[in-house]
């Protein structure tokens, strides 16, 4: 008897659960007692059940106490079951215009884990520029557009994909001290902009943004690829990008 009680009470929590990552994805933002209404259960159980869901990355919380969102395992695996394809073809008209006004090449990257990964690019018109990288994998804290999404998450995300605060560089010049990333995030959540200067590969430096869903939440990066030589001297590169990701944005709140 205990036994059938049991397995129906592990079928409930299951059946809750489901029914909360759908509600997460359909709404986008979750307080507890919404929660506790539409499933018909106690506060305490739609508390235990989202800090469960959060634990595992399903969902994430900007502050202690405040409403839950979708986390980055879902917004990943959502991508990931509508395809990429999806995301590039909203991403095309921003990376064309952020090509033709900066001549140089551009990107689009999506943060997996503590890696991002190019889901396209679009080659520069310049005689001397920096090849595409699509379907590349690098470490999200040593290129710019993995910066960009990093700082965009809530901290709380942040350092559960960073629980040792470890950071292994690419090159002489990542950024392998905990303290001076943090540092560098606050800066980039103020101005909106995050740098590589050879970071990632030596001779490369970029520029990105995170473009961010209707509650916020980061779902790509745009960044502009340049030869290190002509960092210095291509001011523009900033506010080209942050137009092309409000052009992007424009697309995605329209169909997310």
């Amino acid at each position: 008897m205990s036994n059938t009680l049991h397995g129906s009470s592990s079928l409930s929590s299951v059946d809750n659960a489901l029914r909360l990552l759908a509600l997460l994805s359909d709404r986008r933002v979750l307080r507890v007692a919404e929660a506790a209404d539409l499933l018909g259960v106690a506060r305490s159980t739609a508390h235990r059940l989202l800090s469960s869901l959060r634990a595992h990355g399903f969902a994430v919380q900007d502050k202690a106490n405040g409403a839950y969102r979708p986390g980055p395992v879902l917004i990943e695996s959502g991508l990931a079951a509508t395809g990429r394809i999806d995301i590039r073809q909203l991403a095309q008209p921003a990376l064309e215009e952020l090509r033709d006004r900066t001549r140089e090449t551009v990107s689009l990257s999506i943060l997996e884990g503590r890696d991002v990964r190019f889901a396209d690019c679009i080659e520069g018109t310049r005689s001397v520029r920096v090849g595409l990288r699509t379907g590349k994998v690098m470490r999200a804290h040593c290129t710019a557009a993995g910066k960009a999404l990093l700082a965009a998450l809530p901290l709380v995300e942040l350092h559960r994909r960073y629980p040792d605060g470890e950071l292994e560089g690419q090159t002489e010049a990542s950024v392998t001290s905990w303290a001076a990333l943090e540092a560098e995030l606050a800066e980039i959540r103020a101005g909106g902009l995050a740098y590589n200067r050879e970071e990632g590969e030596l001779g490369i430096c970029a520029v990105a943004a995170a473009v961010r869903d209707v509650t916020g939440a980061p779902v790509a990066a745009l960044a502009v690829v340049v030869p290190s030589g002509r960092m210095g001297t291509s001011p523009g590169l900033g506010a080209a990008t942050l137009d092309a990701v409000r052009t992007f944005e424009e697309r995605l709140h329209t169909v997310c």
